[in-house]
Formats: C-alpha cells, structure tokens, sequence
C-alpha cells in the first residue's frame, strides 16, 4: 500500500502555506512532549529534583501552542472549507494536538510525583522498575512523531504494534510494586507514587498509538480505532 499525501499543491499558494504551517507547528509541539517526557524519565531515574521541577512547571508552553494551532484549524475549516486529503490533514492535525497535550500533562505527573518522592526521601532506587517500561514509551512516541513528520502510515502500523508491549510490562511492573507493598507496609505511600508514574508512562503509550491511528487515517482515509492489530495488518496488505 503506498502513501498518498495529502499536502498536494492548490491554486492557491496561500492554502498551500496554511497547511504547512500548522503541520510544522505540530512538529514543534510533538518536540517539546517528547523533550518533556524525556526529561521526566530523567527525573525519576535519577532523583534530579531540578529536572522535576522543570517538568512540573513547563507544561504552559505546550497547552499554549494546543490553543494556537487549533485556532489556526479553526480559521483553515471556516475559510477555506477544505475537503478530502485537505480535511483529513486538518481533522488529524485537532486531533492530534488533543493526545499530545495529554502526554504533556503526564509529564507532568511524573515531574509532581518525582518532587514529591524527594521530599519523603526516597531513592532513585526505587524508579530502576520504571527504567524498562520508560525506554519502551519514549521509543513508542518518538516513532509515532516520526511517523505523522513523514505521514508514513506502515511506520505508525507498526507503531501501533509496540502499544501491546507497554500494556503488558506496565500489568507486570503493577504486580511487582503490589506485592513490595505487601511485603513492606511502610513503603506504601511511597510505592504508590511510583504505581502514578507507571501509570503515567502506560497513558502516554496510549496516547501516542492514538497519534498512530490518526496516520493511517490521514494517509490511508480509514479508521482503524478499536482495531486489533492482526486485522491491520491483514486489511493493509490486502
């Protein structure tokens, strides 16, 4: 299946530049999440209380450029009243500045929950369980940015296929820290901020599946939500 991009040349070379625009404006936000949540990992891995509060109190820019570029959507849809390619690009673009704040309010979870953790004293011990499962979600959302950079819909596919993977270490990470709970009483509060941040990173997973899926729509014009990934695959190579 090839991709057909919809960012093809208009009459007008104004709409032309609108649509980039937004597009490059997008990339712009997915930088910062993914810095954000990168930075966040950082913060719980390594008890940096510095990075944490950066995290905890970035989040401004980002919500700031959510308002801006649907603003933007908003204005395109009224004016220009575009269809087909043009109209998937733009229902994608909304949607997926929708999920990419989310991610970046889940970074900024782990930045709270981090500055919490060092005020009860904890140490960076006790993240080592979160190393696997962060290094699965930052790779999970830098190849979801790269595939909506490159609008390669067999990228964010495959993408999609790595959301099964976290699901699955974040269900294993949960009976771990269960069990360290009962085992140990005292380190429940504390333990279960640790749980908040699994969490955390779990839902940024999923939020960048769902940035996949708008891909396949954007590229492909089909709807693949709630579609296993067996099916995908197989309708894709039909």
């Amino acid at each position: 299946m090839h991709n057909e991009t919809p960012l093809k040349g208009h009459i007008s070379k104004r709409f032309d530049h609108e649509l980039e625009d937004i597009r490059n404006r997008v990339l712009t936000m997915g930088g910062l999440v993914e810095t954000q949540v990168n930075n966040g990992l950082k913060a719980l891995l390594e008890s940096d209380s510095a990075t944490a509060k950066i995290v905890a109190e970035s989040d401004y820019a980002i919500n700031s450029l959510e308002v801006e570029i649907d603003e933007r959507c908003v204005q395109i849809l009224a004016r220009r009243q575009p269809t087909a390619g043009d109209l998937r690009l733009v229902v994608a673009i909304i949607k997926t500045i929708t999920d990419l704040e989310r991610i970046g309010d889940q970074a900024e979870k782990l930045g709270i929950f981090e500055l919490e953790l060092i005020d009860e004293g904890a140490s960076s011990s006790q993240f080592v369980k979160l190393e696997h499962l962060g290094t699965l979600v930052s790779n999970i959302l830098h190849n979801a940015l790269d595939a909506f950079a490159r609008m390669n819909a067999e990228d964010a596919l495959l993408t999609i296929a790595m959301d099964s993977k976290i699901d699955g270490e974040y269900e294993a990470l949960q009976r771990q820290l269960i069990t360290h709970m009962m085992e140990d009483p005292r380190n429940i509060r504390n333990t279960l901020r640790v749980s908040w941040c699994a969490r955390a990173l779990e839902r940024i997973g999923d939020h960048a599946t769902n940035i996949c899926e708008y891909v396949v729509y954007l590229v492909q014009g089909r709807d693949v939500r709630h579609t296993d990934y067996a099916s995908l695959t197989q309708t894709n190579d039909d």
